[in-house]
């Protein structure tokens, strides 16, 4: 057993309505690195879920005349579905209305009440349903009388209360220092500095329950009182590993959390709250907050008005998981807003699946069907083209540890995807289709040399596009234990002899309108 632990996180969904392109691309990018670093021989915890309690969450149930927690299970049902239609590796869904988290969130509160970090007095300010955060006034901005959050772009409220605080402005400079002394806590670096920025400004006290509604978790010593949403939200994280049993062996293994992969509509809470919050009950930080972009239609932000939303699972049925999958990882550069189209892409999966990878697998198991009776052909004399192209594979091996271990999917895609066209100019290049009569033995070599070269690059593009490389593996007769980075530095795994498993094509070109 592995002694290298990684804990991964998507965002906790709130489900207020069905999901959307957003949680369906942090989700698939949170997959991809948890997928990564199992074939890497990491014991890999991934948690996804969702945020059910809060005050927009009462007011849908209402507006709808159902029971909320049953419209809670419903709502929640559609999110857990999501990630068995976008093929997720996740080890937990959590939700916020499980016990498991009451208990968590209790402790915390009560920690944070026996440090003195939390006093009561009264709250006036926008708050804004949608976001369930509070804004100060030089966030708000005024549109035909009606006030919006400058950040969100959502509707705010005037709310008057009795409320909790929680003592943030004490922790503004413990906060500073934490992320001076930890550069790489909040990537991109963009985000970093925003951050920093806020922080420097001066934090204000943060109120930390409310009283006007009744769907949440009470204050432990004062039940007309709800504990604030992102307090209750965000200790998901540590209730998964069943916090407050810090003796629990998921507890010991895998806290603290290497990554929580977020939006950066989110980032605040992630990177200011959160740490705040585990600083003052005494609790290790997570060693990285990620804040993703924005997935744009047209280089414009999803909405109903503009009627421009693409729905994942439309696209998902249309075209397939893999298709989106590797579309998403592609063309959204993970720290920046995306501009995704069909038309793009209709052109990424012919380009890059149906022409590259696909076709060289297609090729290359068609002819050894045609021309070695469907068997994996012997490996005789090694040249220096063959040579040259296994030793591309093992070199890259750190590169690509190293192009994931910083979140630039972008970058690592882009050396699989050259590895794969490399391997396509050799197989052209050696013409094993001249060498059946003339030299067999220089023949089979180059077609064990090919076949190694798509088990490599099928590892590499499994995080990725699982169902498909799975397929490729599997007639390649490579078991999942054999999925792995450290196997491709074996270039003899392959067994001579094998016949190749059957196989339908990978990815069917797609004939675009445009």
């Amino acid at each position: 057993m592995s002694n290298k632990n990684f804990y991964i996180t998507t965002p906790i969904y709130y489900p207020s309505g069905k999901p959307h392109m957003g949680h369906a691309y942090s989700s698939i990018i949170a997959d991809i690195f948890a997928r990564f670093k199992r074939n890497d021989n990491f014991n890999v915890f991934f948690l996804t879920g969702t945020d059910e309690h809060g005050l927009k969450m009462q007011r849908e149930a209402e507006k709808n005349s159902k029971d909320i927690k049953l419209f809670c299970d419903e709502l929640s049902s559609k999110f857990k579905e999501l990630t068995n239609i976008l093929h997720l590796s996740n080890d937990d869904f959590i939700r916020t209305t499980e016990e498991r988290h009451f208990k968590s969130v209790i402790d915390i509160w009560t920690k944070l009440e026996k440090s003195k970090d939390i006093y009561l007095s009264k709250y006036k300010g926008w708050y804004s349903v949608s976001d369930e955060a509070y804004y100060d006034e030089d966030e708000i901005e005024n549109k035909n009388n009606i006030k919006y959050s400058k950040i969100s772009g959502s509707k705010v409220e005037w709310v008057e209360e009795e409320s909790y605080f929680f003592k943030l402005s004490s922790w503004q400079d413990k906060l500073l220092k934490f992320y001076n002394d930890n550069p790489k806590f909040i990537l991109p670096s963009s985000r970093r500095n925003e951050v920093v920025n806020f922080v420097k400004k001066g934090l204000k006290d943060l109120s930390v329950s409310r009283t006007s509604f009744n769907w949440g978790i009470p204050v432990p010593t004062n039940s007309k009182h709800l504990i604030y949403v992102w307090l209750d939200a965000l200790t998901n994280y540590l209730s998964a590993l069943n916090y407050p049993n810090t003796k629990d062996e998921k507890y010991e293994k895998f806290w603290p959390a290497n990554i929580h992969i977020i939006g950066k509509d989110i980032l605040r809470f992630h990177a200011i709250y959160w740490p705040a919050f585990l600083m003052a009950a005494n609790i290790p930080l997570p060693k990285r907050i990620y804040g993703h972009g924005w997935i744009l239609s047209d280089d414009k932000k999803m909405s109903k008005s503009l009627g421009n939303i693409l729905d994942p699972i439309e696209i998902i049925n249309n075209f397939g998981v893999d298709q989106l999958r590797y579309y998403l990882s592609k063309e959204v550069s993970l720290g920046n807003d995306g501009n995704i189209s069909l038309k793009n892409l209709t052109d990424c999966i012919n380009n890059d699946l149906a022409n590259n990878y696909g076709n060289l697998c297609q090729r290359v198991f068609a002819f050894i069907n045609k021309n070695c009776d469907s068997k994996i052909p012997s490996l005789g004399k090694i040249e220096k083209e063959d040579k040259k192209l296994n030793d591309e594979i093992i070199e890259s091996i750190s590169d690509l540890r190293n192009l994931i271990d910083n979140q630039d999917l972008n970058q690592y895609l882009k050396k699989v995807i050259n590895i794969s066209f490399n391997a396509n100019k050799y197989f052209n290049d050696q013409k094993p289709w001249s060498l059946k009569d003339k030299n067999p033995d220089r023949m089979n070599t180059i077609l064990y040399t090919i076949l190694n070269q798509i088990r490599s690059i099928s590892v590499l593009l499994n995080p990725i596009i699982p169902i498909a490389t799975e397929k490729v593996l599997k007639t390649l007769s490579i078991e999942k234990a054999n999925i792995n980075l450290e196997s491709l530095k074996n270039t003899k795994k392959l067994k001579p002899g094998i016949k190749l498993k059957k196989t339908d094509i990978l990815f069917k070109k797609i004939e675009n309108d445009n």
